[in-house]
This record gives structure tokens, sequence and C-alpha cells, in this order.
């Protein structure tokens, strides 16, 4: 009782940053508050050309300041002879088209320097085509500018009680912009968000740090609606995707244990893969919970809302997992 009430004490007088739940299903590390992660670290100004009008963005993670300061100072680098890099040579290819080994740098960088554990825990440490997008995917992070991710479905943001419309998510600083150039939605480029913004014409612009463009680090920005962008590696986890049979990853395990927990999957089809036995279960869930009259084992966002509500009450309900304080 008596460490409770210093705790609590602490937090009142801002000596310990304030308890919150942790985020799901990766595992995003419980970092600095953005005072803490400020000082000492030198802060090259936001430049914001005239005629534009930065957007407003929710509170961010702590991290991303600090990421984008360590891509700021790169601001300038140009790669040398047959497209030698530095980065390319950190990723063990020297001579690499390098956008992607910017950005992992950039990110390992920031590990090292304020001893974080982002890289292969909020942004892959990848390079190559598509290597990256399939990487936020399995982690229920990648957000697709048309909002549908394809072989999934429609796609939406965790506040939201519907489905998100193309170009509508504006993005946040320290995503990842990915560029696809063919039809295929094959990923050929990827830069690090800094801000959107509004220019003087009224459009929306996203402003990012990107390198190897054409041999550089450089500002860039593009229009929100460019329809080159593919999608974003979202560095938070405030994505929801419809999920059908097929699907694997984080996303579908968690769903799987909502089932389990629900009684309507057994543990032994805890896989994180979107099998038959998963699909029955969703088809059950939304006859008997939902009172359906077709169920069709698709996991949508209004399946998913109602799975939750469900496990909710169920927890509610259940002595066992109420808190006690002394």
């Amino acid at each position: 009782m008596k460490r409770f009430l210093c705790l609590c004490l602490l937090m009142v007088l801002g000596m310990l940053p304030a308890m919150a739940e942790p985020l799901a299903p990766a595992e995003i590390p419980d970092l600095l508050t953005a005072a803490e992660a400020n000082e000492g670290v030198p802060m090259p100004p936001l430049e914001i050309p005239e005629g534009w009008q930065v957007l407003p963005e929710p509170e961010r993670p702590a991290f991303v300041e600090l990421l984008l300061n360590v891509a700021r100072a790169e601001l300038g680098y140009l790669e040398g002879g047959n497209n030698y890099s530095k980065y390319g040579e950190w990723a063990g290819d020297p001579n690499a088209a390098w956008c992607a080994e910017f950005v992992c740098w950039c990110v390992n960088q920031t590990d090292l320097q304020h001893g974080l554990e982002l890289l292969n825990s909020v942004y892959p440490n990848y390079s190559g085509q598509n290597t990256g997008k399939e990487w936020f995917i399995a982690r229920g992070r990648f957000l697709f500018r048309k909002a549908v991710c394809p072989d999934w479905g429609p796609q939406w943001l965790t506040h939201m009680d519907r489905n998100l419309m193309k170009n509508e998510y504006v993005p946040r600083s320290g995503d990842l912009m990915f560029f696809s150039y063919n039809a295929a939605g094959d990923t050929e480029h990827v830069a690090l968000v800094e801000f959107t913004a509004r220019h003087e014409d009224g459009q929306l612009y996203v402003h990012v740090l990107e390198g190897n463009n054409p041999d550089r680090v450089q500002r860039n920005h593009y229009p929100l609606d460019d329809s080159q962008v593919l999608g974003y590696g979202l560095c938070e986890d405030i994505l929801g995707t419809t999920m059908r049979f097929g699907n694997t990853g984080d996303k579908v395990l968690l769903l799987q244990q909502a089932l389990c927990e629900l009684g309507y999957l057994e543990e032994r089809h805890l896989t994180g893969t979107y099998g038959s036995n998963t699909r029955a279960a969703v088809m059950l869930f939304q006859q008997k919970a939902m009172h359906e009259a077709n169920p069709n084992g698709i996991a949508n966002l209004y399946t998913q809302r109602a799975i939750e509500e469900r496990l909710k009450k169920k927890r509610f309900d259940t002595p066992e997992n109420w808190k006690v304080t002394e």
C-alpha cells in the first residue's frame, strides 16, 4: 500500500510517466516521455517552406522525434561511385539501391544513441522489394492508400466505427511511406514521413525524409492522393483490417485467442493462420451472437467489434478477473 501511494505521488509530481495499457499485438516499447527524449538532444529546426500549413497530429510516441532527428542529420549525404552508400555497407551490400537501408540505418542509430529497441519491433530491418510491406502486414500495421488490403479486405482506424475511404488516412510523423511503380503493387521505394501539410493551393502533401533520391538524402513531398503511393507502415498499433480464410499474422492470432476465450475455438487451433477451423468459429459466432441469417466467416469491422464487446462483457462478468487494490 505504501509503495502504491509513493508511486501515485511520484506520478502527480511528474517524476514518473503515466501508466498506459500495452499495445498489441506487437510490443511497441514503452519509451521516454517527450521531455526526457529531447533533453540534451540537438533539435534541428523543422523547415516549413512559405505557403505551407502543417496539419496537427495526435500526440506522437517520443521515439518519433528521436528518429526524425537522426534522419535530419543525414540530409545532404551523397552516394559515391557505383551507387556506394554507408547505409548499404551497414546493411551488407554497399552498392545496393539504398532507400530502405537508409531508413533502417536511421532506426538502428536511434536505438544505439538512446538505448531503444525499435528495429525489428516497431520498424523492420530489411532490404529489397516487398519485404518491408509484408513485415508490416503480418503485424497488422500496413495501411493501404486505397484502404483495402489485398486478399484481406477493408481497413479502418481503431477509433472509427466505419471503414476508411480511399486517400482518407493522413500520414503521421514516424510512419513509413511505400511506393509502387507497377500494377502488381510491388514496393520499389520507401521514405520516412516527417509531417503532412496543406499547400496554399488547398492540396495535402506528405513531406518525407528519404534516401537514394536520386543519389542523396533529401527532403521531398508527395500529394496525398499520389497514385504511386501504395501505403504506409504505421509506427503505432491503430489499424484494423478485415480477416478471412488464408490470412496469417499477429492480428489473426489475437482473433483466435478471443474466439477461444469465448468458447468458439479450441486452443489447439491458435496458429496465427485463418484456416477452416477459424472460419467455422467466426461463422458460429456470427450466427449465435450476432444473429446473422447468412454468416460468411469473414471477420470484418462489425464482427471484430462484436467479438471485442462480447469478450469485455465476459471478462467483466468473471469475478476471477476483478482486481482488488488495498
